[in-house]
C-alpha cells in the first residue's frame, strides 16, 4: 500500500499544511532538538499573514485546499479528543462541510445508473442543487406518492468521491505507520487503528442505501415521541448512489431570531431537544450523532426533525445502564455508586481501588452542586469523567467518545436556544424513567429471559465447541513434538513484507530530500 502516490500526495499535504501555518500554530516552545527545530522552521515558511488569522481558521483553510476527503479526516478526528487533543478537536469541530456543487447533468447520470431508470420517470420535477457537502450534494424534486405530487429532497453522491477517497485512505495509512514506527510514544494511540475506523465509517457513509437504514430505523423508533421526528424515505427511489427522502418545510434551528419572529417557545424547544437526545441513547441505543443546528428544523407545530443521518452512533446495554447510572449518581451525589458502575462494567481495572476512584468522582462533581444549573454542563462532565478515568487506566471507548461528542453539541444548541437552560432538570426525567424500567423489578425478569436465551443457544453449540476443543488439543500435542513451523507461502510473506518495509524506508528519504530542495527553490 506504501506506494510513490501515497508519499507524494502525504508531501503535499504536509506542504499545504505548513504553508497556511497549521504546524506553527501548535505549541512548541516545550519542545527541544530537532523537533524544535522543525516548529522554528515551519513558521518561517509559513505565509506571511498567516499568523494573524484564528489557528481554527488556518485549519479550515488548508483542509478545504486538501478536499473532500481531508474535510472528512478532520470531523472524524473531532470526535476523537483523545487522539488529537482537546484544543485541536475543538478546532476541528468548527470545520464546515460546503463544498461546490457538481453538474446537475452528472447527477443525473449517477441516479439512473444507480436506479436503472430514466430520471423522468422517477421525479415528475427535479431541481437545481440547493447545497453540496464533502460527500454528496442535495437537489429538490417532486414525486407521485398515493396519488398526489409530493415534494421531496434527493441526496447524490459526488462523482468520484469513492476513487478519491481510496487515494488519501492510502496515505492515511502510510502516515499512521510512518507515526507508530519513528514516534514510538503514540502507539497507545493506535493510530492505525484509527485510520481503519475512519475508512470504515466513511465507506458506509458513502453508501446512501445504509443512510436510509439509520433513518427508517430512527423514525420506527421515534414514532410515537413528542415534538420529533424524522423524516420519510421512499425506498423506491433509493440506491447506492442515491437517497430521496421528505422535504422539510421548517426553520433551521441555527435561525434564533426566525424561530422566535415565528413564536416558537425556545425554552421548550431546547427541553424536547435534549430529552430526544437521551431518549434515542438510552431507550434504543441508536442516535444521530451529528446533531448541530445545521441538521435540525422546527416545523410550525414546534416539532423538531432531524435530517442527514451519514454519522450515527450505537450504545450496547451495558454502556446505556453505564451512561444512566453514572448521570443518575451525579444528579443524587452518589459518587460512590459512580464509581461502582466504572468497576462492574469493567471499564477501570479490578486492580485499582475503589475507593480512591470514588474520591476522584467526588472531585468533579462536588464542584458541579455548587454552581448555578443553568450553567452546568453535561458535556464539560462527561469529558472531566474520562480524564479522571485515563489515570485509573481506563481504555478509550470509541462509542463513548462519540456519545461525549454528540452530547457536547447538542447541550450547546440547546444553550443557544436559552441561555439559562437547566441541562440536570432536563435530563432528570428521562434518566429516572430508564432506571426504573431497565434496573428496577422488571428488569430480573427480562434479564433471566436473556439468560435462558443464552443457555439454550449454548446447549445447542455444545457438540461444535467440543469439537473444536478437540481439533485445538491435537493441533497444540503436535506443536509441542514437532514445534512452530511456516508453510512456505507464510515464509515468502515474511520476506516479501521485511524488503517492502526496507525499500519504502528508502523511498520516504529520497521523497523528502528532493521535496526539500523542491522548497527552497520555490523560496529562492
Amino acid at each position: 500500500m506504501s506506494t510513490l502516490g501515497a508519499y507524494l500526495r502525504l508531501v503535499r499535504a504536509g506542504w499545504i499544511m505548513l504553508r497556511e501555518g497549521v504546524i506553527a500554530a501548535a505549541p512548541g516552545d516545550q519542545l527541544e532538538g530537532a523537533p524544535r527545530f522543525g516548529w522554528r522552521l515551519a513558521r518561517l515558511l509559513s505565509r506571511r499573514h498567516s499568523g494573524d488569522v484564528p489557528r481554527s481558521e488556518r485549519l479550515s483553510r488548508a483542509i478545504d485546499r486538501l478536499g473532500p476527503s481531508y474535510v472528512k479526516l478532520g470531523q472524524f478526528l473531532a470526535t476523537r479528543p483523545d487522539v488529537v487533543g482537546a484544543a485541536l478537536a475543538r478546532d476541528l469541530s468548527h470545520l464546515q462541510d460546503r463544498m461546490q456543487t457538481f453538474p446537475t447533468g452528472q447527477s443525473r447520470a449517477l441516479i439512473e445508473g444507480s436506479l436503472g431508470q430514466p430520471l423522468d420517470a422517477l421525479y415528475t420535477e427535479f431541481g437545481e442543487p440547493i447545497g453540496a457537502a464533502s460527500i454528496a450534494q442535495v437537489h429538490p424534486a417532486k414525486i407521485l406518492r398515493d396519488g398526489e405530487e409530493v415534494k421531496v429532497a434527493v441526496k447524490v453522491i459526488r462523482p468520484g468521491v469513492r476513487r478519491r477517497f481510496n487515494n488519501d485512505l492510502e496515505s492515511f495509512y502510510l502516515a499512521a505507520r510512518l507515526q507508530e514506527r519513528f514516534v514510538p510514544s503514540t502507539r497507545r494511540l493506535r493510530p492505525v487503528e484509527v485510520a481503519q475506523t475512519l475508512a470504515q465509517t466513511t465507506r458506509i457513509e458513502m453508501d446512501l442505501r445504509l443512510e436510509a437504514a439509520a433513518i427508517s430505523e430512527i423514525h420506527e423508533n421515534t414514532k410515537n415521541d413528542p415534538g420529533f421526528r424524522v423524516p420519510w424515505v421512499d425506498w423506491s427511489r433509493t440506491g447506492r448512489d442515491v437517497l430521496t427522502i421528505e422535504w422539510i418545510d421548517g426553520i433551521k434551528m441555527s435561525d434564533i431570531e426566525a424561530l422566535r419572529a415565528a413564536g416558537h417557545n425556545l425554552e421548550q424547544l431546547a427541553v424536547n431537544l435534549i430529552q430526544s437526545f437521551l431518549r434515542h441513547t438510552l431507550r434504543d441505543g441508536f442516535f444521530h450523532a451529528d446533531m448541530h443546528p445545521g441538521n435540525l428544523f422546527v416545523e410550525p407545530d414546534g416539532t423538531i426533525v432531524a435530517v442527514d443521518f451519514g454519522i450515527v452512533g450505537r450504545l450496547g446495554k451495558k454502556e446505556r445502564r453505564f451512561l444512566a447510572e453514572i448521570l443518575y449518581g451525579f444528579i443524587t451525589r452518589d459518587f460512590r455508586r459512580v464509581a461502582d458502575v466504572h468497576f462492574e462494567a469493567g471499564y477501570v481495572p479490578a486492580y485499582h481501588d475503589p475507593a480512591a476512584f470514588a474520591q476522584a468522582i467526588r472531585a468533579i462533581g462536588e464542584p458541579i452542586h455548587g454552581q448555578p444549573a443553568e450553567t452546568i454542563s453535561m458535556g464539560r462532565l462527561l469529558t472531566l469523567l474520562f480524564e479522571v478515568t485515563e489515570l485509573f487506566d481506563m481504555q478509550t471507548r470509541t462509542e463513548l467518545l462519540m456519545l461525549q461528542k454528540t452530547m457536547v453539541v447538542v447541550e450547546g444548541v440547546a444553550r443557544q436556544l436559552d441561555p439559562h437552560f437547566n441541562m440536570w432538570r432536563a435530563a432528570e426525567p428521562v434518566v429516572s424513567d430508564w432506571i426504573r424500567t431497565n434496573l428496577g423489578p422488571a428488569s430480573f425478569v427480562a434479564d433471566a429471559r436473556d439468560s435462558v436465551k443464552a443457555l439454550v443457544t449454548l446447549a445447542r453449540e455444545t457438540p461444535e465447541l467440543v469439537s473444536r476443543f478437540e481439533r485445538v488439543s491435537r493441533e497444540m500435542d503436535s506443536m509441542a513434538e514437532n514445534g512452530l513451523r511456516f508453510d512456505r507461502e507464510t515464509a515468502e510473506a515474511i520476506g516479501r513484507a521485511e524488503a517492502r518495509h526496507s525499500r519504502s524506508g528508502r523511498v520516504a528519504l529520497w521523497i523528502i530530500a528532493l521535496s526539500m530542495l523542491w522548497i527552497a527553490w520555490q523560496l529562492t
